[in-house]
């Protein structure tokens, strides 16, 4: 990047001083705003921030509402004049094609920034800062830096796919040796909750038993898959969604042995993946955190899902105001200190932290699969936009992988997408955590959940194919010296043309694709799947047909 800084002094007393630096890269720019330690500004108080965008038409935008507690809303798609506040990322397109997306990078003591629309004609976005209970947006000391307030910029949407421009606007890693983290597939009996077969609290149809963790570890282990996740364990969920969250983070229901699980997880290969879920009480959580996540090291646990989802306490905290972020970065610094990898729901918006703190694997920080579950469900566009705005800052922990996609005998609830598609998921959609999310019987005796076995978590190169944002995407990525091709499309059916030419010159590759078949019909027959194998070079094409809300999933491996 090309870096300007300009330091800047009032001209009439106090004269304090501030700099304001700028950094340009291929694919967008960057401002932040720097107050050093100088005499007379010691302790900083900021009650606005006062950044603006300033657009020259009013483009078609894709965008979240503002709120300061939940980025789990649909995104819609309006021209910027008729939005009122918004989450960010939110990502605009020109009638020329000139995708821009407004985010920001490297959130550190800082509360998060939506932007809030001053003027319609020409519009305007200024930075509206979450507040602390007495309005306050920032409370802190200089030297203080503000996060990276960014612009992407492409012709084409399908580059932001490939962009790391936020990521790299964070600081290199702390953490010295990384060697213990380690990207993986997992399984749990999450779905299983959300769909009402198990209950995360006491009962009789307790989900976490000691009996089902290692069912679940035993498939886990003969599939390939890393981990598994075990909600609900602790005591303490009975008061959950009460108000007044208070669980015990390291004392079990006595249906759940946890010492005797993590032990037979080790035995059998796969790793326990921890659960601490807060309920929004944070004080009660951060007085156990220490005690709980040392349990969970003692006991060779590498990795902790954390949730807020609840009221927040104290009364008057928001989930991405100031006071967050810093409860946020203190779990990951905790964890980094045991070894331990963080997997954060209801989490403050990612930034390109995981630059910086690497065990900070991924997050949700949208609206992901669980919400086919009980609520009138994500739309067949939903997946093609969040590449384009959500996962610009980072990874998501969706939960893809649900086979079973009518699942509800009332036909009230569904996933509305094909098995294709979901398969697809597994490329499109990046997280170096990511979970094959249904109950393990519905994949019994599935072909296609060869797919999910063989497919990697983690990638060495992305090759954007084809993308029209809220349409359809295409992308391919590299493990090593094998290749996989996601693609999905929105509720039309349509086919995407795609050139293998960046597969290696003059080698040949076996494809096996995973694709929807003749038979594969949205609403009446989503699972219905045809698996093929062909053998390909960099010199052929690939066409994804694809059904309504369909997909395709492609594995090309070399041919010794």
């Amino acid at each position: 990047y090309n870096q300007l800084r300009l330091d800047l002094k009032e001209k009439n007393a106090p004269h304090r001083q501030l700099s304001l630096i700028f950094r340009a890269f291929n694919d967008g720019v960057a401002f932040r705003y720097e107050l050093f330690r100088q005499p007379g500004l010691d302790s900083v108080f900021i009650s606005s921030e006062e950044t603006r965008f300033n657009f020259a038409r009013d483009d078609s935008a894709w965008w979240i509402p503002a709120d300061y507690e939940s980025y789990e809303h649909l995104y819609r798609h309006t021209p910027v004049s008729q939005l009122k506040a918004v989450n960010t990322p939110v990502t605009l397109e020109t009638p020329e094609g000139v995708v821009i997306a407004i985010h920001e990078a490297a959130l550190s003591d800082y509360p998060g920034m939506t932007l809030r629309k001053v003027s319609s004609q020409p519009p305007v976005l200024k930075s509206e800062l979450v507040p602390w209970p007495d309005g306050i947006k920032v409370k802190g000391q200089t030297p203080l830096r503000t996060p990276w307030r960014v612009i992407l910029l492409t012709n084409d949407a399908k580059n932001l796919l490939a962009s790391h421009t936020i990521q790299n606007l964070n600081e290199p890693c702390k953490i010295e040796d990384t060697s213990w983290i380690k990207p993986m597939k997992y399984v749990g009996i999450w779905w299983g909750m959300h769909i009402g077969v198990f209950t995360w609290h006491s009962g009789p149809k307790h989900g976490a038993t000691t009996a089902r963790a290692k069912r679940y570890i035993d498939f886990a282990a003969a599939h390939g898959f890393g981990g598994v996740l075990i909600e609900g364990w602790n005591q303490g969920w009975d008061s959950w969604l009460s108000g007044n969250n208070v669980q015990n983070y390291t004392k079990a229901y006595p249906d759940f042995d946890l010492k005797e699980v993590a032990a037979y997880a080790r035995r059998k290969g796969v790793a326990l993946i921890g659960h601490h879920e807060s309920g929004g009480n944070v004080p009660e959580y951060e007085r156990q955190m220490t005690a709980a996540l040392d349990l969970y090291r003692k006991l060779g646990v590498p990795a902790v899902k954390t949730g807020y989802a609840g009221k927040m306490h104290p009364a008057g905290q928001h989930h991405h105001g100031q006071w967050m972020v810093r409860h946020y970065r203190k779990v990951v610094e905790e964890a980094a200190k045991r070894r331990i990898m963080i997997d954060a729901h209801e989490p403050v918006k990612p930034t390109g932290v995981s630059r910086t703190w690497p065990n900070f694997m991924t997050r949700e920080g949208a609206r992901g699969m669980e919400y086919n579950a009980w609520s009138e469900g994500n739309p067949p566009s939903h997946t093609t936009i969040l590449p384009f705005t959500r996962f610009l800052g980072g990874p998501m922990d969706y939960t893809p992988g649900i086979f079973n996609l009518k699942f509800d005998p009332t036909g009230k609830h569904r996933v509305y997408t094909t098995l294709a598609k979901q398969l697809a998921y597994y490329v499109v959609l990046y997280s170096p955590l990511q979970m094959a999310a249904d109950l393990i019987e519905n994949y019994e005796n599935q072909p296609a959940f060869t797919f999910i076995e063989h497919v990697p978590v983690n990638w060495d190169e992305t090759r954007p194919i084809a993308a029209k944002i809220g349409d359809y995407v295409s992308v391919a990525r590299r493990q090593g010296q094998n290749w996989y091709l996601g693609t999905i499309t929105d509720e039309q059916p349509r086919t995407i043309v795609i050139p293998l030419d960046f597969l290696v010159p003059n080698q040949t590759y076996r494809a096996t694709i995973y694709e929807d078949s003749r038979q594969t019909d949205f609403d009446a027959n989503p699972t219905a799947i045809n698996i093929r194998q062909r053998v390909v070079t960099s010199a052929d094409t690939l066409h994804a047909k694809m059904t309504k809300s369909g997909g395709q999933a492609v594995e090309l491996v070399p041919i010794k």
